[in-house]
């Protein structure tokens, strides 16, 4: 399976955004990195915006194409629909959850059949998680102090639309997300414009 193994850090400092969450990764970031030194045509703004979402949700291209083509046929907002897709993506809510310190660490976690979706293995970190779907750690993976410690050190959910039960190790997606609790910064228009040339 491809996925993106970029310095996430120097990424971060590319794109201009922190997208891996990590509170030194915008450490190193200056004048060669400023966006408000360098001119961009629409188009290279536009991809821009593409890549941060990528790199947000840790997509490769392809998958992430398909995903914009779900939104475009869809009936509400193309740029809403497109973040919400990758928001309910299964190793996004591991991480989201506090169950992984990373969103490369929740991929991990799943391909290697540490998380149960309804008390089911998964291990495709894809698989798009609908409301009231549960998520939980697996017996084995409540024995390994690394992940619980973390997953503890935050009794509840600082998003809305996830609960949280520490003690029994799970996590409920409780409703799709609106765009404004999705704590995404980029411009979902411009994506669109991106992808509808």
């Amino acid at each position: 399976m491809a996925k993106m193994m970029k310095p996430r850090f120097k990424t971060s400092r590319r794109l201009g955004v922190n997208i891996c969450g990590h509170p030194k990764a915008m450490n190193r970031a200056g004048a060669a990195f400023d966006r408000s030194t360098r001119k961009l045509s629409n188009y290279g703004i536009q991809l821009l915006e593409k890549q941060k979402l990528r790199a947000y949700y840790n997509v490769m291209e392809k998958q992430f194409r398909r995903y914009v083509d779900i939104a475009m046929k869809s009936k509400g907002m193309t740029g809403e629909v497109l973040v919400q897709q990758l928001e309910c993506r299964l190793d996004n809510l591991v991480y989201r959850l506090g169950m992984a310190q990373s969103i490369r660490q929740a991929r991990q976690m799943v391909n290697h059949g540490h998380i149960l979706l309804n008390q089911r293995k998964v291990t495709i970190p894809s698989h798009r998680v609908l409301p009231g779907d549960v998520i939980s750690l697996n017996e084995k993976a409540q024995k390994i102090d690394h992940f619980t410690e973390f997953f503890s050190s935050m009794p509840t959910s600082p998003f809305n639309y996830l609960e949280k039960q520490s003690d029994q190790f799970t996590g409920r997606l409780t409703t799709i997300p609106s765009r404004d609790e999705i704590p995404v910064e980029v411009n979902d228009q411009l994506i669109v414009e991106f992808y509808s040339r």
